[in-house]
């Protein structure tokens, strides 16, 4: 059976079980706090289990792309170590919101498993929760009864609240879960140890495939559990597992999920899977690397240097590290997967296919970027190596390897690996401490505390009226407060809204609760998820009260002029380059608009010029807003709305238009009337971000206008230092190029002056017992001219040590010239050297062992550095 009909399957059979099937939603994850990426299928379905949300379906299946790299679920390090850890992975699931409990969510599991998918039984085994004296809770008996009439009383384990019981966080809904183990091994192995004690013990060929959710219980912040008032299924089964067992596979990356690209690997590589474990390990990171990197990229998430691109770029580096290192890749091969993979998941994830292009470019250019930092990083080891071998010592410190590490990406594995081959040993217990204290500063940047919440009023949902009005009587429902690098806050939900919630690049609305009694500033407006949450330094004397909710209404106007430009811009960016721009990121507040789109090449000042006059254009037209509220999303599409990759839209949307035939767009954020509102839209910069992103800033209103009074200023201010030329710009030409003979002219001057020092240098130079020294104070131009001089009598003068304190322009500079002989001869190290001359001069430096600068604060050091080197280098 292939892997395609075993998804398939599993959608069918709960749609035989009345089960709406939902897509999956993106695996980057936007509007919740507490997550970077989708790491279990639950992710999307979290308001129904918070009872934030009521759900439309009470049964629901899907297959949900995941990733777990970083937090609690991190499974990185075990990722083509073993043989069922993954990165990426898909998450196949049915879930139950107050309908069937845990009687159905069993006797399915075991039907789908063993009545459809042929899996054999005795070779299943299943764990229920064994309790926990500190939560007092008991065996979850019911589960095991269940069990029991299923399959035979030897097969069910009870398990740890470890293993056993699931929670979504520290804090939120929880419960017991059951988990179904299938045991791989061969039969031989089967009589020797029996299956039931290897169960949970991270035995390769006896792993979990299924674990059925409980939800019954909220963990609250003081750690005690509450019953919630419905009780639900949330069940994840891994599907490359799946498709393992069913395969009948030793490990995940034998099945046709995996093998395809191991196959594509071996041809590009010359290299036979099976043959070599350390070969095999880079394989299988590589093809395991690859899913995470495109799906993610797809979902809308580049690499980058912070939070989740900058998990995204280490797996990519990793991936190339491997294939670098045991592959012989040393040019970029990763982006060369990609088409494979957007014909291999072109059915359940089309994302993949439509932006193959886009996504190829992104990979191929971080591939490139990375090899050359690679070769820096190799090239800094060569360094330290050399330094060590002037020196007894063979380890190399724990701080410079995590320098490797933190600078140029090299695993603690790889740099251990290169000293090995080399005589030397890293300093692991100093490197691990050095990590810890990245570590401990990444958690104090994040730290948070969150309070419980705390209701006030009834909940009867949350209506937000920010489209139509600016200003609503409301009550509070909720409240909690919060604790961060910030200081103490507090979160308020109210019953009804006006303040937009930050969403969609548009920053959340600010304003004032009003009581009759006091006017509470809001400082931010967030969405947790689907719950609109409003930030305020203190809480309402009488949170129970009635208040006005007031929104500042210029902020708001302002945020709307920018909103409403990004809208025109993207439409005009496809009319002048092209349908294969696609909005990639965007933040809209009231200072400035700023747009991120796929593109490839730079924009030409034509092509920026051309954009900005069809956007004023269409601001001049004063187009009406369209607006269309809770529009079938189908119906949506066939209208022409553009939607965004990566973003998760419901079966309902809202629909944005200026003008039918320039600008459709899905969109929940706020907007102008008409256009003609936002006045004048000027760009400000065009740039590149990342490969085949580009970026556009741009202001409108009164913005735009600021700044085109400025520029105005500025031109006129400019022609009255000038005297008020007839041709402006020919004269700026004219003082440039006199500017640029003047400048050759003082440049000929400088070589003719460092020609004369040379010369009188060179008459300075003492030989003694066949060593030529020259221990001199120069005065010079610049630190080029010092450069040159010295590496001039270096090629002109044999066997030379010569240290130079020069004054170029008041400030003190050291160089030392050493002839390689001597360096190797002697032992000589002009780095060492200059490091130490440079205290005199309260300074510092560095270089290579026959050549080496320095620079510092103090000049009246000059003379004792003379008089220094002339010790240090004595005797020779």
């Amino acid at each position: 059976m292939k892997a395609k009909e075993i998804r398939n399957l599993f959608i069918e059979f709960f749609q035989s079980k009345n089960h709406q099937f939902v897509p999956s939603s993106p695996i980057v994850v936007k509007n919740d706090p507490t997550l970077m990426f989708t790491n279990a299928g639950m992710n999307q379905f979290k308001d129904f289990f918070l009872g934030n949300e009521i759900p439309k379906a009470t049964r629901v299946a899907n297959s949900q792309k995941c990733l777990r790299v970083s937090g609690k679920h991190n499974d990185l390090e075990e990722v083509g170590v073993d043989t069922y850890h993954h990165t990426m992975f898909e998450m196949l699931g049915n879930w139950s919101f107050g309908d069937y409990f845990k009687k159905e969510a069993i006797e399915w599991a075991w039907e789908l498993l063993t009545e459809v998918y042929k899996l054999p039984k005795e070779r299943l085994y299943v764990s229920v929760f064994g309790g926990d004296k500190g939560d007092n809770l008991e065996k979850d008996m019911e589960a095991f009864q269940l069990w029991k009439n299923i399959v035979p009383e030897d097969r069910i384990l009870f398990g740890s609240k470890k293993d056993n019981f699931w929670e979504m966080g520290d804090t939120g809904p929880c419960g017991p879960c059951s988990e179904i183990h299938i045991d791989l091994r061969t039969e031989q192995e089967i009589k020797e140890i029996n299956g039931y004690d290897l169960v949970n013990n991270d035995h390769p060929q006896v792993i979990e495939i299924w674990n059925l959710v409980f939800i019954q219980f909220n963990r609250v912040a003081d750690g005690s559990l509450k019953e919630l008032p419905a009780k639900h299924v949330d069940t994840g089964m891994g599907f490359e597992r799946l498709v393992r067992a069913i395969q009948k596979k030793s490990s995940n990356y034998d099945t046709d999920v995996f093998m395809p690209f191991i196959q594509l690997i071996e041809t590009k590589s010359g290299k036979q899977y099976g043959k070599d474990e350390k070969t095999d390990i880079a394989m299988r990171v590589i093809v395991d690397h690859i899913r995470a990197i495109a799906f993610t990229i797809a979902d809308g998430q580049l690499p980058s240097n912070n939070k989740a691109g900058y998990v995204i770029r280490r797996i990519l580096r990793r991936a190339v590290r491997y294939g670098y290192t045991f592959l012989g890749f040393q040019k970029p091969f990763l982006y060369e997967l990609l088409p494979l993979l957007a014909e291999s998941f072109g059915d359940i994830f089309p994302e993949l296919a439509a932006q193959q292009d886009f996504i190829s470019k992104v990979v191929m250019e971080e591939e490139a970027s990375f090899l050359r930092t690679l070769d820096n990083g190799l090239k800094k080891l060569d360094q330290i190596k050399e330094e060590l071998s002037q020196t007894t010592a063979k380890v190399i410190e724990g701080k410079v390897a995590f320098e490797l590490y933190d600078t140029y990406g090299f695993p603690l594995d790889l740099t251990s690996l290169i000293a090995r081959e080399n005589g030397l040993s890293v300093d692991e217990k100093s490197f691990a401490v050095e990590m810890e204290k990245q570590k401990t500063r990444s958690r104090a940047a994040a730290e948070q505390e969150t309070g419980d919440w705390v209701m006030v009023n009834k909940d009867e949902g949350v209506e937000f009226i920010g489209y139509d009005f600016l200003e609503s009587e409301c009550k509070i429902i909720k409240y909690r407060q919060i604790t961060d690098k910030k200081g103490d806050r507090f979160q308020l939900v109210l019953d009804r809204t006006p303040f937009y919630a930050e969403s969609g690049g548009q920053v959340g609305d600010q304003g004032y609760l009003i009581s009759e009694v006091e006017k509470i500033k809001v400082l931010d407006t967030k969405k947790e998820n689907d719950l609109t949450v409003h930030f305020v330094d203190r809480l309402p004397t009488d949170p129970s009260g009635t208040f006005v909710s007031k929104v500042d209404a210029t902020k708001r106007k302002l945020t709307v002029n920018n909103h409403s430009a990004t809208h025109l811009l993207h439409a005009a960016l496809k009319e002048v380059l092209g349908n294969h721009v696609q909005q990639k990121g965007s933040l809209v507040n009231e200072d400035l608009l700023r747009f991120d789109f796929s593109h490839f090449a730079k924009m030409t000042d034509e092509e920026i010029l051309k954009v900005e006059n069809i956007v004023n254009a269409k601001i001049r037209e004063n187009i009406p807003l369209g607006e269309q509220r809770n529009v079938p999303i189908e119906e949506a599409k066939k209208q022409g709305a553009t939607a965004l990759f990566g973003e998760k839209y419901g079966e309902f949307v809202r629909v944005i238009t200026f003008d039918k035939d320039f600008s459709v767009e899905l969109c929940g954020g706020v907007h102008v009337p008409s256009t003609g509102v936002i006045g004048l839209f000027k760009i400000v910069s065009e740039s590149s971000i990342a490969a085949g992103v580009r970026r556009i800033e741009a202001v409108t209103a009164e913005a735009a206008d600021s700044l085109v009074n400025g520029q105005l200023t500025l031109l006129n201010e400019i022609q009255e230092l000038l005297k008020n030329p007839k041709n402006l710009k020919k004269s700026i030409e004219s003082l440039i190029l006199e500017r640029n003979e003047l400048k050759k002219e003082i440049e000929s001057l400088h070589l003719q002056q460092a020609s004369e020092v040379k010369q009188n240098l060179l008459k300075n130079i003492e030989k003694v017992n066949g060593v030529n020294y020259l221990f001199s104070e120069v005065k010079i131009p610049n630190a080029d001219a010092l450069k040159k001089i010295s590496f001039e009598i270096k090629n002109e003068i044999e066997n030379l040590v010569a240290v130079l304190a020069a004054d170029i322009d008041g400030k003190p500079q050291i160089a030392v010239i050493i002839d390689e002989t001597l360096v190797k001869s002697k032992g000589l190290n002009a780095g060492n050297a200059v490091r130490e001359l440079a205290k005199e001069i309260q300074g510092g430096g560095g270089g290579q062992p026959f050549f080496a600068t320095a620079g510092g604060k103090d000049l009246s050091g000059l003379t004792k550095v003379l008089e220094k080197a002339r010790l240090m280098f004595a005797d020779l």
